[in-house]
């Protein structure tokens, strides 16, 4: 069986590398796209949300806060703005940015500039609350 290979790089650092993955889930900005081996070549761009890599049966999850994704010959690379695994995310931080992103968006005395960062905000918050809850879900929290 043909498997993908994986690379999630930041600006910081590879945050994820592996050989044998069977599947990957990312949030698209025109929606969910699932990659499995042999997928016809692709660029296009990510937003936030959370990213599935299907692994040795098992599942794994990232909140991953935009950049791009490009598929070439069962090789999956991903340039993130940022990518984060439950365990890393400092939740009381991820609901205090989540609050502040939407008390700016309550004003409404903002331009078109200022609301698209205060959304984009409340969207990396809102993916990094997520992909902890899933997390406590599957440990049986």
């Amino acid at each position: 069986m043909a498997l993908l290979k994986l690379e999630i790089i930041t600006a910081e650092r590879i945050v994820y590398s592996a050989e044998d993955v069977e599947k990957v889930v990312i949030p698209g900005v025109e929606g969910e796209l699932t990659v499995l081996p042999r997928h016809a070549p692709l660029m296009t761009m990510i937003q936030p949300g959370i990213l599935r890599i299907g692994r040795g049966g098992q599942e794994e999850e990232l909140a991953i806060h935009g950049g791009f994704i490009e598929v070439r010959e069962n090789k999956v690379t991903i340039l993130a703005d940022a990518a984060e695994r439950a365990e890393e995310i400092d939740v009381e931080r991820a609901e205090a940015a989540r609050r502040r992103a939407q008390e700016r968006m309550a004003q409404r005395r903002m331009d078109d500039i200022e609301w698209a960062m205060a959304q984009a905000a409340l969207r990396r918050a809102l993916a990094r609350l997520k992909l902890v809850e899933r997390a406590r879900r599957r440990r049986g929290r």
